[in-house]
C-alpha cells in the first residue's frame, strides 16, 4: 500500500467515528428534548395578558430573574433570546419566547398567551385573531418583484 492509500483510510476512519458519535449525541439530544417537552407541556396554563414589548435580547439585559440567568450555561448568556415584556394582571413581567410565535406575538395588544413558568408556547388573540406583522421586504426583494412583474413571470413568495 502507498502512503497516499494509508492516509486515505485514515481519514475515513476518522470521518465514520465522527458520524458514529454525532449521531449518538443526536439521540442523546432528542430524548431530553423530549423529556423537557413533556415538562413544559403538564406545567401549561392559559392565561390573558397584555403585551407590552418584545425584543430580542441578551439574557443578561433581557430583566428576568437572577436565579434563571443563573441557571443558563455560559455558552448560553450570550446568545439573544425572544424576550416579551408583559402585564400578566397587576404585575409586569419579562417572559421568554417561543422562537415559532414570537413573529406572530402582536405588541400594545390582550391576548391569551398559554404559559408554562416563564415560557410562552402558544399566543391566540383575547378578541379575534392574532395579526401577524407583514415584513418589510428588502431592496433586493423590491428589485426583484419589479423585474419579474416586467418580464411577465411569476413572483417568488
Amino acid at each position: 500500500m502507498s502512503t497516499w492509500q494509508i492516509v486515505l483510510l485514515v481519514i475515513l476512519a476518522v470521518l465514520i467515528a465522527a458520524v458514529v458519535a454525532l449521531y449518538f449525541l443526536g439521540r442523546k439530544a432528542q430524548k431530553k428534548q423530549a423529556q423537557q417537552q413533556q415538562q413544559i407541556d403538564a406545567m401549561k396554563q392559559t392565561v390573558s395578558m397584555l403585551i407590552i414589548d418584545k425584543k430580542r435580547m441578551k439574557i443578561k439585559d433581557s430583566g428576568l430573574p437572577q436565579a434563571v440567568i443563573n441557571q443558563t450555561p455560559k455558552l448560553m448568556r450570550g446568545s439573544k433570546l425572544p424576550i416579551v415584556k408583559a402585564k400578566v394582571g397587576p404585575q409586569i413581567m419579562s417572559l421568554v419566547s417561543d422562537d415559532k410565535i414570537f413573529d406572530s406575538i402582536p405588541v400594545k395588544k390582550e391576548v391569551k398567551a398559554v404559559v408554562s413558568g416563564i415560557y410562552i408556547t402558544d399566543v391566540k388573540g383575547l378578541r379575534g385573531k392574532v395579526q401577524v406583522e407583514q415584513k418589510k421586504k428588502g431592496f433586493f426583494r423590491r428589485t426583484l418583484e419589479k423585474v419579474q412583474e416586467k418580464a411577465g413571470a411569476k413572483p417568488l413568495k
